[in-house]
């Protein structure tokens, strides 16, 4: 559009549009558009300049009218600075698309934390949420999806991003009691079934030949029944205590292999020589031993969570803290065993030979390992071990009876070739050996794991 202005000089021009029709056209070139005007002459400013060449708008282009060019001016005609070009249109350069390409969540955690919400609420440590993700199946390998190193890498940020709810004291839920009290409390309770039966044989002793067999049976009863309520009290406080988590078959499977520990010896003289046939022989001295045993196995256990826990506090893998857990698992079963073997032999020496000490140690081997997959969250695996062992047993003098049947001897021979090779108390001794083994396989696995010692 034109509008109009006023030169300083007061000569109007033509800028930005065409020349008009009838104005006269120097000779030797074009005009250039800055030519003076008439002073007082009004001003047409606004319109965009004609690309050089192009015709006037409304109107022919004149024959005679050279053609601008980028060259030299033309020698014929005065030099002309060239007229000023158009300024060139500005366009808006189109906004850039967003990659519309599908990615992955952008925080992948943010799931895994929904998920175990009220494990992060509740947790009192970064490490209880590593052995609870543990428990839940997430391993290194999973935590690597998730952008972690390991787990107990993830557990941090876990606890880090998750807002605890009011709860237990820190360490609380797992540590194991460290004042001396509470340690000379159940260290005394696991000392009362050695001192029931301790007691009990020493007044049989004392009142032999005094007493008739009918008040012996009874002081003998008694003192069992004694040596079960100490062995209840401390199975039920201190490092031995499994908070509800122990069944009851495991109780009877366990009351079978103590009492096959008194009578079985002597139920499998009386089957070999024919019987059975009247009252049987006791052997008292290995379950003496066994009933002593308990404090040490407590104190085993007790020792074998605190060094697991002290472990756990310091490693920072899961490959870490299993690789530290195993020796202190065959460790404290070691230990167990030397102490045990000590008390079989002192048992042994003082009430008198009978019983197989072989059998008894790898009962209470087998018991031991039982107690402490059972404290830390495993009673299946323990009830299927001591299950196994009562099997054994059982088919024992069971095989025996079955081989007297016409036609059937061959099914007492593996069990006569055993006795003839170590006494009768290689059955016991293969039975809970066998099984003791299985129990230790499966607690190298089980309790390696952080999850069992944050549950115990």
């Amino acid at each position: 559009m034109l509008t109009e202005g006023t030169t300083p000089c007061g000569a109007p021009t033509l800028t930005g549009g065409p020349a008009p029709a009838d104005a006269p056209k120097p000779s030797g070139g074009p005009a250039p558009s800055g030519a003076p005007t008439p002073c007082g002459a009004p001003t047409l400013t606004g319109g965009p300049a004609p690309a050089e060449g192009t015709a006037p708008v409304g109107g022919p282009t004149p024959t005679d009218a050279p053609t601008p060019s980028d060259g030299p001016t033309p020698s014929d005609g005065p030099a002309h600075d060239p007229a000023p070009r158009a300024p060139e249109v500005a366009h808006t350069a189109p906004a850039r698309k967003l990659a519309t390409g599908r990615r992955g969540p952008a925080d992948p955690v943010k799931s895994l934390m929904h998920r175990h919400r009220e494990l992060c609420e509740r947790a009192v440590d970064p490490l209880e949420i590593a052995a609870g993700l543990e428990a839940h199946g997430v391993t290194d390998r999973t935590a690597a999806r998730y952008r972690h190193r390991d787990v107990f890498s993830l557990a941090e940020e876990l606890f880090a991003r998750v807002p605890g709810v009011a709860g237990e004291p820190v360490g609380a839920s797992f540590a194991p009691a460290r004042d001396i009290e509470t340690r000379a409390a159940w260290s005394l309770r696991a000392l009362l079934p050695g001192a029931a039966c301790l007691a009990t044989l020493v007044t049989l002793r004392l009142t032999e030949g005094v007493l008739d067999g009918g008040a012996r049976l009874a002081v003998g009863t008694g003192g069992g029944l004694l040596a079960l309520i100490g062995l209840a009290l401390a199975l039920r406080t201190g490092p031995l205590c499994a908070d509800g988590r122990s069944s009851g078959a495991s109780g009877l499977f366990g009351c079978w292999l103590l009492g096959y520990v008194l009578f079985g010896d002597a139920l499998l003289h009386q089957l070999l020589s024919g019987g059975p046939e009247g009252p049987w022989d006791i052997t008292p001295a290995p379950l003496l031993g066994l009933a002593v045993a308990v404090a040490p196995a407590a104190w085993c256990a007790h020792l074998f969570s605190v060094h697991a826990h002290r472990k756990l506090n310091g490693s920072r893998a899961l490959e870490e803290f299993a690789a530290g857990v195993r020796p202190l698992l065959f460790a404290a079963v070691a230990f167990f065993l030397c102490v045990l073997a000590g008390l079989l032999y002192l048992a042994r020496l003082g009430i008198g030979g009978g019983g197989a000490p072989a059998g008894a140690a790898t009962l209470g081997v087998l018991l031991l390992l039982a107690r402490l997959l059972t404290v830390h969250g495993f009673p299946e695996a323990a009830a299927t071990g001591l299950a196994a062992a009562c099997a054994v047993e059982v088919a024992a003098p069971a095989l025996i009876l079955a081989g007297r049947l016409p036609g059937l001897d061959a099914l007492a021979r593996p069990v006569d070739a055993l006795i003839a090779t170590g006494g009768t108390g290689a059955v016991p001794a293969v039975a809970c050996g066998a099984a003791a083994l299985g129990l230790l396989t499966t607690a190298t696995v089980a309790l390696s794991r952080a999850s069992a010692h944050t549950a115990a």
